[in-house]
């Protein structure tokens, strides 16, 4: 028999901004427990943000890069009658944080920049503006959606 739902632990803010997705952020960011290391790079990004663009403050920037790159609808595999369908499902919103923070997080790391912290606000600034790797990861995501929809009907 199955356990009930693991409780949601309670993220601390962050020590400069004190916004707890940041904190969030930086957890799915580090690396063998580097926490510090991860805030580093996190708070060197900010700054280059904040060079490049003056108009907005860089926190401001990256949530709503956040907010751009963030799913609405994703596919999941459903067996029915010995063939798989791929059903589109609304995402629910703690899900949609995740997802949008791992993209990033993945799509940074593959970026040839020359340090972390330039990747990652090369990538910020990438979905700020609407545009790179995981901006259209988040379309191919919606496209693959609006192609299943016939399948809509068997959702569970």
């Amino acid at each position: 028999m199955r356990k009930g739902r693991a409780k949601k632990r309670i993220l601390l803010p962050d020590p400069k901004f004190g916004n707890t997705l940041i904190t969030r952020f930086v957890n799915n960011l580090m690396f063998d427990g580097r926490k510090n290391t991860a805030y580093q790079i996190f708070y060197d990004a900010m700054d280059i943000i904040s060079t490049k663009v003056t108009e907005e403050e860089a926190v401001a920037v990256w949530e709503k890069a956040l907010e751009n790159i963030m799913p609405a609808v994703e596919v999941r595999s459903r067996r029915i009658g010995g063939a798989t369908f791929q059903i589109p499902q609304p995402v629910r919103d703690d899900r949609k944080i995740s997802l949008g923070m791992k993209w990033m997080i993945g799509f940074t790391r593959k970026r040839n920049e020359k340090t972390m912290c330039e990747r990652l606000a090369g990538e910020i600034l990438a979905a700020y503006k609407e545009e790179g790797a995981t901006f259209k990861k988040k379309q191919d995501t919606h496209r693959m959606a609006e192609a299943n929809k016939a399948f809509a009907h068997f959702r569970f």
